[in-house]
C-alpha cells in the first residue's frame, strides 16, 4: 500500500481506515486508495461546514502542509480578522472598503519622505545646511570627516562618491550610526591614490569602533563596529593615520 510509519506520532488503540473506491463505490473493482488514519473523521464533507485555510507551508520535497479551521473555529477566525480590519480602518479614518487604497497612499508617502531624508543626508554629508565648514587640511591633505546619526550604512558609499566629485587631493571619512552600531566609509581621490590607501585608513577607524577590520578597494573601503559612541573617535583615528 505504500504505507509510511511515523514513529513520533503514536496512534491510539483504535485506528480508522480510510478507503477510496471498492465495492461501496465502484462495483466489481478494488479500492484504489487505502490509508490508516488516526485523526478526526466525519461521515461526509457537509459535516465540516465552513472551512478556511489559514496557512500553507513546505514540509519536504514535493510535500505541502495545509492547516485549516472549520465550523465554529472558522467563524471565530473570520470574526477575528474582521475585527483587525475594522480597527485598522478606524485608525486610518477610512471605510474598510477604502483601506487598501489608503495603505497604498501611505506607503508612497513614506517612500517620498525617505527620498527627501536621503537627499538631506547627502547635503549634510557634503557640508551643506550648516553641518560643517570646508575640508580640513591634515599633512597637506584635504580631509572631510562627517558624523551622520541615524543613517543607514548602505547610503555612505554613494555619499562619499558625491563628495569626491568636488574634492581634489583629499580623503573622505563618513561615519554613520544606526541602531547602536556604527559604519565607516573612507574614500580617497584619484590624485592621491599613490599616497593613501582607503583600506588601511578604514581599518584605523574600525579599530576605534571596536570592529575587526574592513575591506574594499584602495580608493573606497568600508567597515563597522559595535561601539556607536566612538563615532567621533573613529574620524579622529582616520585623520591621525594620514601621514
Amino acid at each position: 500500500l505504500g504505507a509510511l510509519a511515523l514513529f513520533g506520532e503514536k496512534y491510539g488503540d483504535e485506528v480508522r481506515v480510510v478507503q477510496m473506491g471498492g465495492a461501496g463505490e465502484v462495483a466489481g473493482r478494488g479500492a484504489w486508495s487505502v490509508e490508516l488514519c488516526g485523526g478526526t473523521h466525519v461521515s461526509r464533507t457537509g459535516d465540516i461546514s465552513l472551512l478556511k485555510i489559514v496557512s500553507e507551508s513546505a514540509v519536504a520535497g514535493g510535500v505541502r502542509r495545509i492547516e485549516a479551521v472549520t465550523e465554529a473555529g472558522a467563524l471565530n477566525w473570520l470574526d477575528g480578522r474582521d475585527a483587525i480590519l475594522m480597527q485598522a480602518a478606524e485608525l486610518l479614518k477610512v471605510a474598510p472598503e477604502q483601506l487598501g487604497e489608503r495603505v497604498a497612499r501611505l506607503i508612497e508617502d513614506n517612500r517620498k519622505a525617505e527620498r527627501d531624508i536621503t537627499a538631506l543626508r547627502r547635503k549634510l554629508a557634503a557640508g551643506g545646511g550648516g553641518s560643517g565648514d570646508g575640508p580640513a587640511v591634515v599633512n597637506g591633505i584635504n580631509f572631510v570627516g562627517r558624523l551622520l546619526e541615524d543613517t543607514p550604512a548602505r547610503e555612505l558609499k554613494s555619499m562619499a562618491d558625491e563628495i569626491k566629485m568636488s574634492l581634489t587631493n583629499g580623503v573622505i571619512c563618513l561615519v554613520a550610526t544606526d541602531g547602536g552600531k556604527a559604519s565607516i566609509v573612507v574614500a580617497v581621490t584619484a590624485d592621491l591614490a599613490d599616497q593613501q590607501n582607503a583600506v588601511d585608513l578604514v581599518k584605523a577607524g574600525s579599530a576605534a569602533l571596536g570592529g575587526g577590520g574592513g575591506g574594499g578597494r584602495p580608493d573606497m573601503a568600508q567597515a563597522g563596529g559595535p561601539n556607536a559612541d566612538a563615532a567621533a573617535a573613529a574620524i579622529e583615528a582616520v585623520s591621525a593615520a594620514l601621514g
